[in-house]
């Protein structure tokens, strides 16, 4: 019989109905289960196998956003804004700049070039911005899509970015015209821009499932402009199982092999939101631990399970993630370079060394501050990025899996085009028929 672990809130994946809901264990899984008086029971696997779901805590006191910006009315999801009853300040930001893109993906989580989309013009944009660093404070700053390098204005979005003391400047791109266009790495970094989060599915094989089409080769051709440009890079692995969750182990050893302009990766397993061939079956879905086995298995003994932590920022069960120091071929772990230490902490503190430590990591080589606020933000200005590598993975949330006490952990916020910020897996939720809860209802 299924054991009852711990009681929560979930949506009907139908109706997206709030339900009272159970995380029960069926042998080594963790499900999460609900009934909606109208749709009936519906059921989604949130955890297989090691480290268990019992193991992989992270104890955190909530820590409200300090600028909510709409009250507690419907209740958790429907309230977003940030509302009072979050309980994670933003570490980073997604503002997405266009909805146009030069790839029709068939995974997307955005839904992103279905037709030709209006831009929000750069003043408008720009005022955005500006809320954003009034209402969150210098959290990290992902520039998202669609593609944003269809924008002709991104170089000067940028700069209004970076203008405004925002950690970190990223972008979220497929990388594509950075590889093609000569010197356009090189204006975009001249303007601000610190790391690219890069597309980045593995073998042609993966791409042509996931993206539509071959890439391997212009993927790399972006890594050799960004290397010029002193662009920090993140490879970002969308993963798929039976695709490509048997290439984990050659996308850590390409990544070490392209250091230091590599300078993590960070992989994320498919959710069902977005544009996404059907629902993701039960079978087709992998898990937190099912990456870190496979990650670990396929690392050829470079990496340990126990390497790993759970998150001092989003919610403890949203994420592992760890910093490698590479040294002859080999990842010795830097246990004094992980953005948190055992033992309890606030949210807010949890925050500030997520935000110290991505943006430390992630970012192109910079000389260190003038004053450290402390050994932790001094040993991250002072260790070579060029010497270290992030590992990292993130599991997205879908109608199916959602659970209320993970979205008000959430410290991933996208915001609205009207200036709100909402968790970035409910801004991204659809229904099982697609409707849905925040996308395009809020454009």
């Amino acid at each position: 019989m299924p054991e009852i672990l711990s009681r929560t809130r979930a949506l009907c994946p139908h109706c997206l109905r709030v339900l009272p809901a159970v995380r029960e264990r069926r042998g080594d899984e963790v499900w999460l289960t609900r009934v909606c008086p109208e749709h009936g029971p519906a059921e989604a696997v949130i955890w297989r196998g090691e480290p268990s779901f019992d193991s992989w805590r992270r104890e955190k006191r909530p820590s409200p956003p300090p600028a909510p910006a709409t009250e507690s009315r419907l209740g958790c999801p429907y309230d977003c804004g940030l509302c009072p009853e979050h309980g994670q300040h933003t570490c980073t930001a997604v503002v997405e700049v266009t909805a146009n893109c030069d790839l029709r993906c068939p995974v997307c989580y955005a839904d992103s070039g279905r037709v030709p989309a209006a831009e929000p013009p750069l003043a408008h944009l720009a005022r955005r911005l500006e809320t954003l660093r009034r209402d969150a404070g210098p959290c990290n700053l992902q520039l998202s899509g669609g593609e944003p390098t269809q924008r002709g204005d991104l170089p000067e979005i940028i700069a209004t970015a970076r203008s405004l003391g925002f950690g970190l400047t990223q972008l979220n791109t497929n990388g594509l015209r950075l590889g093609r266009e000569p010197g356009y790495a090189e204006t975009l970094a001249k303007a601000g821009l610190q790391s690219v989060f890069l597309q980045f599915d593995g073998p042609d094989e993966a791409c042509r499932i996931l993206r539509g089409r071959s890439l391997l080769a212009e993927k790399l051709a972006t890594l050799d402009a960004c290397a010029r440009a002193d662009l920090g890079v993140v490879l970002v692995p969308t993963l798929l199982r039976g695709v490509n969750d048997g290439a984990l182990g050659g996308i850590l050893r390409l990544a070490m092999g392209r250091m230091p302009v590599v300078r993590g990766v960070h992989f994320q397993p498919a959710s069902s939101f977005g544009r996404f061939p059907g629902r993701l079956g039960e079978a087709e879905r992998l898990t937190l631990p099912e990456v870190l086995t496979r990650l670990v298995e396929q690392s050829g003994g470079l990496l340990r399970v126990e390497d790993f932590h759970p998150p001092c920022c989003e919610h403890e069960r949203c994420s592992f993630s760890s910093r490698f120091a590479v040294r002859d071929g080999r990842l010795a772990p830097i246990p004094d370079g992980a953005c948190c230490e055992p033992g309890p902490l606030s949210a807010a503190e949890g925050a500030r060394r997520a935000k110290a430590s991505v943006a430390g990591q992630w970012a192109a080589a910079t000389p260190p501050p003038a004053a450290p606020r402390d050994d932790f933000e001094f040993f991250l200005a002072t260790r070579g990025t060029d010497k270290r590598l992030s590992i990292s993975c993130m599991a997205f949330q879908d109608v199916w899996t959602l659970d209320l006490e993970r979205v008000r952990g959430c410290c991933i916020h996208t915001q609205t085009p009207d200036g709100r910020l909402v968790p970035f897996c409910l801004h991204n939720l659809t229904a099982a028929d697609g409707t849905p809860l925040y996308r395009r209802r809020t454009a």
